[in-house]
C-alpha cells in the first residue's frame, strides 16, 4: 500500500508532463527521428509520424496510441500498438515503480533496455503487420 500512495502521484504527473511536452513542443519528434530509417527500411507508411510514437513510449505507454492515431494507415497504426505494448518499461507506471524501489537499475539503465526493447520489437511487428496487412 505504501508503494502504491507513494508511487500514484509520480505516475499521474508524469503522465500528465509527457502529454503536455508531447503535444506542445517537438522535443519528442526529434528524439524520434532515428527511427525513420528503420521504419521506412521495414516499409512502414507514415515513417515520419510513426518515428515519434517509437520514443514517446518511454514516457508513457498509452502516448504512443494517442500520438498515432490520426495516422491513416492502419499497417502503421498496428505496428506503433504492438511495438508500445511490447516496450514494457514507461517511466509513467513501471519506470517509477522501479526507482521507487530498491532494485539497483538507474534510468540510464531502463533507457537502454527500452531501446532495446524497442529494436527487437519494431522488425517483429513490422513483418506480423505486412502479413495481416
Amino acid at each position: 500500500m505504501d508503494m502504491w500512495l507513494g508511487v500514484m502521484p509520480v505516475i499521474m504527473a508524469f503522465g500528465t508532463l509527457a502529454l503536455i511536452i508531447a503535444e506542445v513542443t517537438p522535443i519528442f519528434q526529434w528524439l524520434g527521428m532515428p527511427f525513420i530509417p528503420l521504419l521506412k527500411l521495414f516499409k512502414i507508411p507514415y515513417a515520419v509520424e510513426a518515428s515519434q510514437t517509437m520514443i514517446i513510449g518511454f514516457a508513457d505507454m498509452f502516448l504512443s496510441f494517442v500520438i498515432g492515431l490520426n495516422i491513416p494507415s492502419e499497417l502503421t497504426r498496428f505496428v506503433i500498438a504492438g511495438v508500445s505494448v511490447s516496450q514494457l518499461i514507461y517511466l509513467s507506471e513501471v519506470g517509477a515503480v522501479i526507482l521507487g524501489s530498491k532494485i539497483p537499475v538507474s534510468l540510464g539503465e531502463m533507457f537502454i533496455i527500452f531501446i532495446e526493447r524497442t529494436l527487437i520489437a519494431l522488425p517483429i511487428m513490422a513483418i506480423a503487420g505486412h502479413i495481416l496487412f
